[in-house]
């Protein structure tokens, strides 16, 4: 009964959830769409969020900066009550704002006016933003070093976007380890299990996915083609980047990057992995609708999949296969972290709440547990991701520990190098891909591709 009810408590909180939960946005639908109304500044065109209260004025009072009331906002309630069983005054001034965007835009602002007295103490901030921030507006954040955090219990592919220069900035929040669900089902109809996608080649795997496809009429893969993230997520699952350094892109002569790119070709010429034309599409006609008989993104996807209720006990997650196969492959897309802003005068104060809780303390299990049931956020705390909360079985996933797996796989996501254009590099990918879809030389379109993105970057530095 304890198994079923928290089963169906999850199902209820994540469906509100799946649209923003990687840490983008909450009016846009792609988990990290948020990142497309920003600017190369990082300021956003739009005019600024209205003016909030962000005083903290007593000995234990923090404020935050914080959006998506039913993801992000109820991780953070969870955090405050955590920490209030070690200092019972503790008082978490939360800031809701409606998109990421929010935040950039108020530190651009208090960075430019030199005025950081109109930051709260902490602010959540888009993982793949944060490198950018911080050496665009060094004085604006204060460092996590003295925190007594074990960054190795917290995954070192999530704190990879947090570690500059050196200096830990950030306490991770969300998790968002890539998974590969599959309709079980769908491919016992096709005569597979899930071990026959589990740790293959892409190759092996579109063999497979045509083969279903044939026998069901089902297609294996979607994706949002116009945010398209399965070049990025294919790529780190090989230890592989498009990138050499931050603004160095590494397109041409990367033998990982074009087959990656042949791979996507072949699935959607074979009509086994749908291009879809929006977010909307991706999920309400390929998932919902239940066009698709796998899904492959970060974890935060999972409240899209359990929407379809008479597919509830027909699913199963695995990892992602590999260009050579012989191995399972690891990635992860989205998220978010909490940083320490330069206004916070009280430093000891948040770094001990941040340890205490997102980092790994003492508080962990308890912040994480309340935050999978309230809001649906898994935790990148390896120590916690061990609780009898995560460790019980999920209904929709046939009893699968999903959310113990999240965890274990998350430790395993390879390091790449990242870089503040990615965004626009996935943009120029993803019309990249039509192009060879459509006949188009595939070196040709990597070279313009490559060329494309290095003007922008130019641009941007004049």
């Amino acid at each position: 009964m304890k198994k079923k009810f928290l089963s169906v408590l999850l199902a209820g909180v994540l469906a509100v959830t799946s649209l923003t939960a990687c840490g983008g946005a909450a009016d846009t639908g792609a988990g990290d769409a948020g990142a497309a109304a920003t600017t190369d500044a990082g300021a956003t065109e739009e005019a600024a969020a209205p003016a909030a209260d962000v005083a903290s004025e007593g000995e234990h009072e923090l404020s935050v900066y914080a959006w998506d009331e039913n993801f992000n906002i109820p991780a953070l309630k969870a955090a405050e009550a955590a920490y209030k069983t070690v200092d019972p005054d503790f008082t978490l001034n939360i800031v809701t704002q409606s998109q990421s965007s929010d935040v950039e835009q108020a530190i651009t602002l208090a960075a430019s006016s030199g005025d950081y007295s109109t930051l709260p103490d902490i602010v959540l901030f888009q993982d793949h933003y944060i490198q950018k921030f911080v050496a665009d507006y060094p004085d604006a954040w204060q460092d996590l070093d003295d925190a007594g955090i074990d960054w190795s219990n917290l995954g070192a592919e999530k704190i990879s976007y947090s570690t500059i220069g050196g200096k830990h900035y950030g306490a991770p929040v969300d998790n968002g380890t890539a998974i590969f669900a599959y309709r079980t089902d769908v491919l016992e109809q096709a005569g597979y299990t899930i071990d026959d996608v589990t740790g293959i080649s892409w190759d092996e795997w579109l063999k497979i996915a045509k083969d279903v496809k044939e026998k069901t009429g089902y297609a294996m893969l979607s994706s949002d083609h116009s945010g398209e993230d399965l070049p990025y997520m294919l790529l780190q699952a090989e230890g592989v980047s498009q990138w050499k350094d931050n603004t160095t892109p590494d397109l041409v002569g990367n033998e990982a990057f074009k087959r990656v790119i042949e791979v996507i070709v072949q699935g959607a010429n074979d009509g086994t992995i749908i291009l879809a034309n929006s977010w909307g599409d991706y999920t309400d006609q390929t998932i919902v609708g239940d066009q698709v008989a796998g899904v492959m993104n970060g974890n935060w996807i999972i409240p899209t999949i359990e929407q379809v209720a008479e597919n509830s006990g027909k699913w199963a997650i695995t990892t992602m296969p590999t260009l050579d196969g012989g191995k399972e492959g690891y990635a992860a897309n989205g998220g978010s972290s909490l940083y320490i802003t330069a206004n916070c005068s009280k430093h000891e104060l948040a770094a001990d709440f941040l340890a205490y809780t997102f980092g790994g303390g003492d508080g962990a299990i308890a912040t994480y547990d309340a935050a999978l049931k309230d809001g649906g956020v898994i935790t990148t705390c390896i120590s916690a991701g061990k609780s009898d909360v995560y460790a019980e079985g999920v209904d929709y996933f046939n009893g699968q520990a999903i959310y113990a797996d999240i965890v274990e796989m998350g430790s395993h996501v390879p390091v790449v190098q990242q870089s503040d254009f990615h965004y626009n590099l996935r943009t120029i990918v993803g019309t990249m891909i039509t192009n060879v879809q459509n006949g188009a030389d595939i070196d040709d379109e990597i070279a313009s591709a490559q060329e494309q993105i290095e003007f922008e970057i130019a641009g941007s530095q004049n």
